[in-house]
């Protein structure tokens, strides 16, 4: 397989392709090959991510208390964000899987591809040294940090319309996604809030989760108005 298309997605290029092939290897196809899988890469990787985006978080985001540094870094570093950096860099073209996990698609499953992710990251480490996998990982994350920043601090609307809404009794509220707008990589999402069927509003967010804290905050909103 060439993986220069690869590198050249995500700007970098290895001086130890091998090392690269590893990252990209799962579990099934080494099992089938005899060969070792990306899983160490991995552990190293999810480390070294770790590292970096709390130092960024923490250089970057000054006014931010430590419990709020921690619930940013947990939003992003996790497998949904990593699962979108390797849709946008295309990586399911490049996993080395086997049988078993290609007939299921597993190229096109969020948890191997944010573990492939994991596992470049340490393999940028070895073949670039630290600043090449932080130059990497602050590139495709710091959006997603930025935009975690600014709802750290969010009231949990879901929770206190539900609460409002249930004064009186038990009643039906449904989240729906009703369109979603931009690249994989860079969505934003609308979502409408109904309750026993009856629309109360539509809120929109960069992530399904903003996109529905923002309906409920519009329909506390429509409530007390």
């Amino acid at each position: 397989m060439d993986l220069s298309k690869l590198e050249e997605n995500i700007g970098y290029t290895f001086s130890n392709k091998e090392l690269l092939k590893k990252a990209l290897t799962h579990t099934s196809y080494a099992y089938e090959k005899h060969i070792e899988s990306n899983e160490k890469l991995e552990f190293l990787g999810d480390s070294i991510l770790e590292f970096i985006s709390s130092k960024y978080i923490y250089l970057h985001y000054p006014k931010l208390k430590e419990g709020e540094m921690t619930k940013v870094r947990a939003e992003v570093v996790c497998e949904g964000s990593l699962y979108q950096v390797a849709k946008k860099h295309n990586f399911s073209d490049f996993l080395y899987i086997g049988r078993s996990e290609y007939v299921c698609h597993g190229n096109q499953k969020p948890a191997i591809l944010a573990d492939s992710v994991e596992a470049v990251i340490a393999a940028m480490y070895f073949d670039g040294g630290l600043e090449v996998a932080e130059k990497f990982i602050i590139e495709n994350l710091k959006d997603a940090i930025e935009i975690s920043s600014r709802n750290v601090g969010m009231k949990d609307y879901k929770t206190v319309l539900q609460e409002k809404l249930q004064e009186n009794g038990e009643v039906n509220i449904c989240y729906m996604v009703i369109r979603t707008t931009g690249p994989d990589h860079d969505k934003t999402f609308t979502v409408k809030v109904e309750c026993n069927g009856v629309e109360l509003a539509i809120g929109e967010g960069k992530t399904k989760k903003h996109a529905e804290m923002d309906a409920a905050k519009k329909a506390l909103e429509n409530i007390e108005k």
